[in-house]
């Protein structure tokens, strides 16, 4: 950044020029992938909304990537490049940008071409899920150096592909390999609205959600199409109502009010005891209508009396 120097009175108003001048021109990544896109970003300073902005991709082999063309607002540009799928793996990739109007100019550095990686197998360990359970996520790759560093991300999956991103997991890549464990966790946007078939298999409420994972390198994801399975999650809740000396009350009806509007009852065993299977995340509250008795009861992992 240029020094700014001001050397004239403060007790009257000056008019001064300020130079523009290009701050950065970078890659998102530190790498790219044939036959893929390659996104960039370019900042400066002082440069007036507008301002026109030329691009040019290059490698060090010659390989010409293309011309981008825009106009610079609030000092920033983002753009892409689309990599041939015959490029040269191990070229490097670079890119000049020129402002005419600013006499501005400058170069990126230059990052390698590496093959697109491949998924080879991957999946959950486990068809379905309850809370607290850990399951493992894992992955055998193709085409990926030791030690990348990579992301797993976990999205509820939506019938309509508006799928939500529930987790980010960071892992590194060993001997081709992937592997992390993870706990199921109750988010809030767990709501997605059943299809029609989805009713006639759960029932008019219910509809238990559905997990997949993909594989982000920079900006690159693999695994967009659900390719390691759906993992379905499953709930359910222990209901138990003791007296006031800790002991149990027996054969009581309960009410349960789930999350989804629903409502479910039920009656306790002999031991003031029972478990409803299928419950949809979220809070449950329980009625006891019978019980004329103050009385503790607990639900799950959540008391009250």
């Amino acid at each position: 950044m240029p020094e700014l120097k001001f050397n004239k009175g403060t007790d009257e108003e000056h008019e001064i020029e300020l130079d523009s001048y290009l701050i950065s021109a970078c890659w998102n990544s530190g790498c790219a992938y044939a036959g893929q896109k390659t996104r960039f970003n370019i900042q400066t300073a002082l440069v007036g909304n507008g301002a026109k902005i030329k691009i040019k991709g290059k490698s060090e082999e010659g390989e010409k990537l293309g011309k981008v063309s825009g106009e610079i607002y609030s000092n920033v540009y983002v753009g892409e490049f689309d990599l041939p799928e015959d490029i040269k793996i191990g070229d490097k990739i670079y890119f000049e940008v020129k402002l005419p109007k600013n006499n501005l100019e400058g170069k990126s550095e230059r990052i390698p071409v590496l093959p697109v990686p491949k998924i080879k197998k991957i999946g959950w360990n486990a068809p379905e899920a309850r809370r607290g359970d850990i399951v493992t996520l894992s992955a055998e790759l193709e085409e990926v150096r030791d030690y990348t560093e990579v992301k797993l991300i976990i999205h509820e999956y939506d019938q309509d592909g508006a799928h939500d991103r529930i987790n980010e997991l960071p892992a590194v890549v060993k001997d081709g390999k992937v592997e992390v464990k993870w706990e199921y966790e109750y988010h809030e946007d767990t709501d997605e609205v059943p299809t029609e078939e989805e009713l006639k298999r759960y029932g008019r409420h219910y509809n238990p959600p559905e997990y997949f994972f993909t594989i982000k390198f920079d900006d690159l994801e693999l695994g967009r199409g659900q390719e390691s399975g759906l993992l379905l999650f499953k709930d359910w809740i222990d209901v138990e109502l003791i007296d006031g000396q800790g002991n149990p009350i027996p054969n009581e009806k309960y009410i349960l009010r789930l999350p989804d509007g629903n409502t479910r009852k039920g009656k306790l065993d002999n031991n003031g005891q029972a478990r409803e299977e299928d419950i949809p995340p979220g809070k449950v509250f329980v009625e006891f209508p019978d019980s004329e008795d103050e009385a503790d009861f607990s639900i799950g992992d959540q008391k009250g009396d």
